[in-house]
């Protein structure tokens, strides 16, 4: 039975030191209006509050009790690799998709093509599109 207690403390103790959680994402924007309607209109969000309340900061749910700060600062950078990316996965990837086709709003595959899929080597399609401020976002049908 001590055998039994001793595994069971290092097993929990060890998962608890090994998980971590993501508390939230932030991105840099540079007119942080654009942005939000961005961020709510053509990916949906749920705006949740924020405590800062000075015009410069927008938080979204993006789930699992995590979240996205979108922070408005000048010197937005002007070089954005489409390797640096968040990603979103949506239950429903089609209806999102004819909802940029709806809105006139572009998206790309991986490598570039307009207006097309990328279906990953694992079955996962995925596309491509950009915030106001080009910070590539991946949506992905890994629900």
């Amino acid at each position: 039975m001590k055998t039994f207690f001793t595994i069971l403390f290092l097993s929990l103790s060890m998962s608890t030191i090994a998980q971590i959680k993501v508390n939230h994402i932030a991105v840099h924007v540079s007119k942080l209006q654009q942005s939000k309607d961005f961020y709510s209109s053509i990916l949906g969000l749920e705006e949740i509050e924020e405590p800062f309340k000075d015009g410069l900061h927008a938080w979204y749910s993006i789930g699992s009790g995590s979240a996205l700060h979108i922070i408005e600062a000048p010197n937005t950078p002007t070089e954005i690799s489409k390797v640096n990316h968040l990603c979103f996965s949506m239950n429903n990837m089609d209806e999102f998709i004819q909802r940029l086709k709806d809105k006139n709003y572009s998206f790309e595959s991986w490598p570039g093509e307009k207006g097309k899929v990328t279906i990953r080597v694992d079955g996962i399609r995925q596309i491509y599109i950009q915030d106001p401020d080009g910070t590539w976002i991946e949506i992905n049908d890994d629900y």
